[in-house]
């Protein structure tokens, strides 16, 4: 079994920061790519933020030069420091990542979704 558990969302005012973070546990044998997502009430998840294993990013226009992901792979946990956070920002945020388990094949888990509001 392989678990993605985040942590850090919640409410901030505008121009505030954020940091979530997402651990992955259980029957890992290697993690390749991590990243965050965010989702909107019906809207469709659109990708925030993506890491390789070896550090290379990936960022959403909409959170250059904002938002910040890094990963700790001792730790099997990414990051996303959000700076300057905009009403906008506001949304359910999941992290995800490509894991090679141990008792099945390769494929993506997702977080449970962790909440960031941020007020005006």
């Amino acid at each position: 079994q392989v678990q993605l558990v985040e942590s850090g969302g919640g409410l901030v005012q505008a121009g505030g920061s954020l940091r979530l973070s997402c651990a992955a546990s259980g029957s890992i044998f290697s993690i390749n790519s991590m990243g965050w997502y965010r989702q909107a009430p019906g809207k469709q998840r659109e990708p925030v933020a993506a890491i390789t294993n070896d550090g290379r990013t990936n960022y959403a226009d909409f959170v250059k030069g904002r938002f910040t992901i890094s990963r700790d792979n001792a730790k099997n946990t990414v990051y996303l420091q959000m700076n300057s956070l905009k009403p906008e920002d506001t949304y359910v945020y999941y992290c995800n990542a490509d894991i090679s388990s141990t008792s099945g094949p390769r494929r993506w888990y997702w977080g449970q979704g962790t909440q960031v509001t941020v007020s005006s």
